[in-house]
């Protein structure tokens, strides 16, 4: 067994910890659990701290358990949040657990001694009536030591609701339902959750004369202010279907120098000595991106699959670097809308293709000048060498467009070294 106190606090990911927790995780093979809000059917990065928090415990020898909220996701947790969010319903919920669970499979290791499990705390509370629940957990936690909680205090103002001022009470029995049946004794999230990890802690002690402990990570805010976890498009999912491959390992390999040393330490399964040397070796020569390069490749592999990362890095070679007409043609439908998402696209008939008189002439009046304003601009701009079709420079104004399509139905025009424009033949 490894310490995973000392693992977690070289890492950075060791923010609030009760006394007596590193003494507890020493003595034997311990579990630990984690709470996972079933809100959506995929996970996403922001996720990803606490993911690789279970999966650090699991490598120190200890048994992780997942929790996934299908009851505490009928409540909502007020932690962090300005506002009530909105109840999904049980199909919903169920749905969406099944998703997380699939996902968090990819990171555990579910079959050796310390097997990690995952729970679901609808299970013992689907049974658990309203009398019974302030009868056995409400009378041993009083009003004043609920008021005081941070996620409590910064919402009476604006309003919360009965169902969120209970939420610690419900998210504290999960802790006390696993410690006294999974024989849980530590309780891990990040440090917007210690108040509701203590309040378990304390229902254990109370209830039951038991003992717990509690460790929560920093919550990771990026350099520039941004927040972790989050593109101009929204959040980056573990889903593919929601985020590609493609854009994921383009979200780590686009990581600021600042930022990237704090990522690799949590995020990668590289020792303490390897990542020393790497992040040294970075320091010397920053612009060849060596961390992150490795760390988006890593964790592409582990979300995705190898076949992903090298789909990921063909169509990044495409885009950013001198690929060839047949390694464009070569990447799939999908892959191609991925990478161009976003770019300007325009629509033609393949007769306007055929019949247009020259390459200026399909650049300019037939794409409705949205790639060029004029025949004149696309001329002067084609006699500089700065314009090209399917990765091939056009070397003459006059010639006739090509009609070999990728995919059948795209020509990917570039002006510039920058500037793409996706022609889709209908």
């Amino acid at each position: 067994m490894k310490n995973f106190v000392a693992e977690l606090t070289w890492r950075g990911m060791v923010h609030d910890i009760m006394p007596g927790t590193e003494e507890e995780l020493n003595k034997d093979m311990t579990a630990a659990y984690i709470g996972f809000d079933p809100t959506a059917d995929s996970l996403h990065i922001g996720n990803m701290v606490q993911i690789m928090t279970l999966v650090h415990f699991q490598r120190c020898g200890h048994k992780p358990i997942a929790l996934v909220g299908g009851a505490t996701g009928m409540v909502g947790d007020p932690s962090g949040k300005s506002q009530e969010r909105n109840l999904l319903d049980e199909a919903t919920l169920n749905h969406n657990l099944s998703c997380v669970k699939k996902q968090l499979e990819k990171f555990l290791d579910f079959e050796s001694e310390n097997a990690a499990e995952v729970v679901n705390n609808y299970d013992w509370f689907k049974e658990f009536n309203f009398l019974d629940f302030i009868r056995d957990v409400g009378k041993h936690i009083s009003i004043n030591y609920m008021l005081a909680k941070d996620s409590v205090k910064s919402r009476l103002e604006s309003g919360l609701s009965f169902s969120e001022f209970s939420y610690q009470l419900v998210q504290g029995y999960d802790f006390y339902w696993l410690w006294r049946n999974k024989n849980v004794k530590l309780q891990l999230g990040g440090s917007d959750q210690w108040g509701n990890i203590v309040t378990g802690t304390e229902l254990i002690r109370r209830k039951a004369q038991g003992e717990a402990f509690a460790m929560t990570t920093p919550l990771i805010t990026k350099a520039d202010g941004s927040k972790f976890g989050k593109s101009e498009s929204g959040n980056v999912w573990l889903d593919a279907d929601r985020t590609s491959p493609y854009k994921f390992y383009q979200y780590w390999i686009n990581a600021s120098d600042e930022d990237v040393v704090n990522y690799i330490k949590i995020f990668s399964l590289k020792d303490k000595e390897e990542l020393d040397s790497l992040i040294a070796k970075h320091a010397d020569t920053p612009h060849e991106r060596l961390l992150q390069k490795a760390l988006a490749e890593e964790i592409t592999v582990r979300v995705h699959s190898q076949e992903a990362l090298d789909t990921a890095l063909k169509a990044s070679a495409i885009l950013f670097g001198k690929s060839t007409t047949e390694e464009l043609a070569s990447i799939d439908e999908k892959t191609l809308l991925q990478v161009f998402e976003g770019v300007p696209q325009v629509e033609i008939t393949k007769d306007q293709l055929v019949s247009a008189a020259n390459v200026t002439d399909l650049l300019s009046e037939i794409t409705k000048e949205l790639i060029f304003p004029s025949k004149g601009e696309a001329r002067r701009m084609i006699k500089g060498g700065g314009v090209s079709i399917n990765k091939q420079k056009i070397l003459n104004a006059e010639e006739a467009p090509t009609t070999e399509l990728l995919q059948g139905k795209y020509l990917l025009a570039q002006k510039g070294k920058k500037n793409y424009y996706l022609i889709k033949v209908v």
